[in-house]
């Protein structure tokens, strides 16, 4: 029988803080064939959106603002970075993936795709809709 997914509501989120240091660390440790989408996506996401709270749990790295909670989760795998957004479903248009809740990702295997229109779209519409908390 396959494990069901526990919903965001039974995982405590991670504890925020506003320095950067822990997300560093952890991006040394990512693959290094993925290193570069994982900076160039971390880099967008703080151009993108102010004042931003950031945290590492899991083996993920968090982005978050004060009022609407985590917003976008960056998971590094072996041969992709997924880019959670916790309210994409609210998104137009959404990213493709993902039917959890609000949860949509984008799945990047290139650093061309975490250049792309499709992805500065979304982390600005990140910040305005509600994340997790």
């Amino acid at each position: 029988m396959a494990k069901q997914r526990k919903p965001n509501a039974a995982r405590k989120p991670p504890e925020p803080s506003d320095s950067h240091v822990d997300i560093e660390d952890w991006t040394r440790k990512v693959m290094p064939d993925l290193q570069p989408i994982v900076k160039r996506l971390d880099k967008l996401i703080r151009d993108t959106i102010p004042g931003l709270h950031f945290a590492v749990k899991w083996k993920k790295a968090y982005y978050g603002l004060t009022k609407p909670g985590w917003i976008i989760e960056m998971v590094a795998y072996d041969v992709s970075v997924n880019l959670v957004f916790f309210g994409g479903a609210d998104f137009d248009p959404p990213p493709p993936l993902g039917t959890t809740d609000r949860t949509r990702y984008g799945k990047v295997t290139t650093l061309k795709e975490a250049q792309g229109q499709d992805m500065q779209k979304w982390i600005e519409q990140a910040g305005r809709v509600p994340g997790w908390k």
